[in-house]
């Protein structure tokens, strides 16, 4: 999904550079709301998992493979303005240190992922424990749904921007079929990966978990007998 340099026209880069500005900018914002002394830990831990996993790939079909963009994940973990934060900070490292996505490709890669990613994960997934039941064991469920269509969400738009901008000579239409088609089977292992590691921290912090909030109650401290319970 990283997206080299010179794949897009200056114009089409630049307009996704804005865009991306502005997505950030706003996330800083709305990350205050969503931070406190028990999530900000959290975000810190979700950005490194992130950019770890991102690092590694799984095969796809026909020697293309995936990794995880982990939108969903995040904003689902964190929160949706943090985690349009997490996924920046990441691609900012993998772009500067590890030449993993071009760097005038920069704001395309954030909209991509940052944006694009992140939100519609998140969306669907506010969807999804609209209509399932509600407990916490729809969580993890609900994400996975956000997940798998988080990765061709991000796909097609990048075949859109292409379609604008592209400097490759492929037809769009070529573009549009592959990038969705491949990226709807990455998809599902970031549906697989979002579900195992959201039940994870619900199993032990369920309190820790943003999508979840209103579906757990923390249970207040006693001391019983001189002891913390």
């Amino acid at each position: 999904m990283h997206v080299p340099d010179g794949f897009l026209n200056l114009p089409t880069s630049a307009a996704t550079a804005a865009i991306a500005a502005v997505g950030v900018g706003l996330a800083v914002r709305g990350a205050r709301r969503e931070l406190n002394e028990r999530a900000a830990p959290l975000a810190g831990l979700v950005a490194a998992f992130i950019f770890a996993t991102q690092m590694l790939n799984f095969p796809v079909a026909a020697g293309t493979s995936g990794h995880l963009l982990g939108g969903a994940l995040a904003a689902i973990l964190v929160g949706p303005w943090t985690a349009t934060l997490c996924l920046t900070v990441v691609l900012i490292v993998q772009g500067f240190l590890f030449a993993d996505g071009g760097i005038t490709a920069l704001g395309t890669n954030i909209t991509l992922m940052a944006l694009v990613g992140v939100w519609v994960g998140w969306g669907v997934f506010r969807l999804a424990t609209k209509v399932l039941p509600k407990k916490l064991a729809s969580i993890p469920v609900a994400g996975a749904i956000g997940g798998l269509l988080s990765v061709p969400a991000a796909a097609l738009t990048f075949a859109a921007l292409f379609a604008v901008g592209g400097t490759v000579p492929v037809p769009a239409e070529t573009v549009a079929i592959a990038m969705g088609s491949v990226h709807l089977v990455i998809g599902i292992g970031e549906a697989l990966i979002t579900a195992a590691a959201i039940s994870a921290v619900l199993a032990v912090r369920p309190d820790l978990v943003y999508g979840a909030r209103g579906l757990t109650v923390t249970k207040p401290l006693q001391i019983k007998e001189g002891v913390l319970a």
